[in-house]
């Protein structure tokens, strides 16, 4: 009985292994595939994003058209190689995690075969010892079942040790693929990285050589073509009102309106200065009637 339960627990070991690969393949698998719909389903967006660029391109002057233009294209070619990482994805991590379902059915199905064997072992020791409790005199009886036990445990120790090399070799299988599976996705993911960074660098180079000044002059160009061309200039007087054309008219009748005033203010200054001179002309004439009527009375 204890063979018995020793090999249970060699057997509890290996089925542990199968269990936890079954688990966490299953897991890597998913989300593998998940990121491979997500990247492809990004690829068809930068599609969408290149269209729309391409569209806008049509839109724009010809220094902003050649530089989207040129920026789509690179965007483009990232979306190529972004393709090819898909594909590799598929091919060298998907389908290879795929594969170890059946493989770890095969291997859950040694294991099953074991147990049966077991239970087999283990229905023939309790009727062995039932046999030499009830007839312990009956030794023919008695040395059949022990025949039978014997013949049951030779089967479960060659179903162990077959079980043992199929687990340790599905052991070593599944390291080694690990391994390689996650080195491609790795390996994948550089050359996609190398190569986007390459393309997205002559993208950048595009954008920072684009001639912004140039468009700008196309477009003034154009709205000077359309809506016709106006500058102000300033005027050569240096009044401070003359910088707005719609007062001159104003500033014109007020300068006549001043002028009339200087002009009527020096005729009064004139005749307030010839006011005096009058008066002593006037009081002579009065002082010489005097005296010619004075020397005429004598």
């Amino acid at each position: 009985m204890n063979i018995v339960l020793f090999r249970d627990s060699r057997v509890r070991v290996m089925e542990t292994t199968v269990t936890n690969a079954e688990k966490y393949f299953g897991q890597f698998c998913s989300l593998l595939a998940a990121y491979t719909r997500k990247t492809a389903r990004l690829r068809d967006k930068a599609d969408q994003l290149v269209k729309q660029l391409i569209d806008f391109a049509n839109t724009e002057n010809p220094e902003m058209r050649a530089a989207m233009r040129n920026f789509a294209e690179d965007l483009a070619k990232v979306q190529d190689y972004r393709q090819a990482q898909v594909e590799r994805l598929e091919t060298k991590v998907i389908n290879p995690l795929k594969l170890y379902g059946t493989q770890i059915k095969q291997t859950r199905a040694e294991i099953k075969k074991f147990k049966r064997v077991r239970n087999n072992e283990i229905k023939q020791l309790e009727k062995l010892e039932k046999m030499r409790q009830k007839s312990p005199l009956d030794r023919q009886m008695i040395s059949q079942a022990e025949t039978s036990v014997q013949r049951a445990s030779v089967d479960a120790s060659h179903t162990t040790q077959q079980l043992e090399e199929t687990v340790d070799a599905f052991q070593k299988q599944k390291l080694k693929d690990l391994q390689k599976i996650f080195s491609d996705f790795v390996t994948i993911e550089m050359v996609f990285h190398a190569k986007a960074v390459e393309v997205y660098s002559s993208a950048f180079q595009t954008l920072e050589n684009y001639d912004l000044e140039g468009d700008l002059e196309d477009f003034r160009a154009k709205m000077r073509g359309v809506y016709g061309h106006y500058e102000a200039r300033p005027l050569t007087d240096t009044t401070p009102s003359t910088a707005l054309p719609w007062s001159l008219p104003y500033q014109s009748a007020q300068s006549t309106i001043r002028s009339q005033r200087k002009e009527e203010e020096a005729s009064e200054d004139d005749s307030a200065e010839e006011d005096p001179v009058e008066d002593l002309r006037r009081q002579g004439r009065d002082s010489s009637n005097r005296m010619r009527t004075a020397q005429s009375e004598k």
